[in-house]
């Protein structure tokens, strides 16, 4: 694996977040050059989950992006490898907690402070009305610097 700049990938998330991308796209486009995967799958596979999944407010979109890397970096592709899938979800869940533990939830309508309970599915516009009142951005950072450290960790 290419050595991690952790400060450069939170940059990169952040910047991707502000050119458009979601919540989930922007961490997991930040990190997805470390692996055979094209880009354009990664951005088709991660649409889905900006908005706490479809704007349904539900597991942060940040955090399901940093997921999806890391079911990349410990991928399970036998139904029944114990180890895999313990190594998987031992690496998900220790960067869930590490998200929770900094920003008080994983849970999007939490983090926003609003009602959970499905939105308008059509995207609001991206201007500096919605940067000010979203902490989207932040969430993004959270969650592409954990993710990083956790990558750089899994190679020690």
């Amino acid at each position: 694996m290419k050595e991690i700049d952790v400060k450069a990938r939170i940059e990169q998330a952040v910047e991707n977040f502000k050119n458009g991308y979601n919540c989930a796209q922007s961490v997991a486009l930040a990190y997805a050059d470390l692996f055979p995967v094209e880009v354009e799958t990664i951005k088709q596979i991660s649409a889905p989950f900006g908005g706490g999944m479809g704007r349904l407010r539900e597991v942060c979109g940040a955090v399901t992006g940093a997921f999806m890397i890391l079911g990349l970096e410990h991928p399970v592709t036998i139904p029944n490898d114990k180890p895999s899938k313990a190594a998987n979800y031992t690496s998900v869940q220790r960067v869930g907690l590490q998200f929770k533990d900094q920003m008080g939830s994983y849970i999007c309508a939490d983090l926003l402070k609003i009602g959970r309970h499905p939105e308008n599915p059509n995207p609001e516009d991206r201007n500096a009305e919605y940067y000010a009142k979203r902490s989207c951005a932040y969430c993004v950072a959270v969650a592409a610097e954990i993710l990083g450290k956790e990558l750089m960790q899994s190679k020690k």
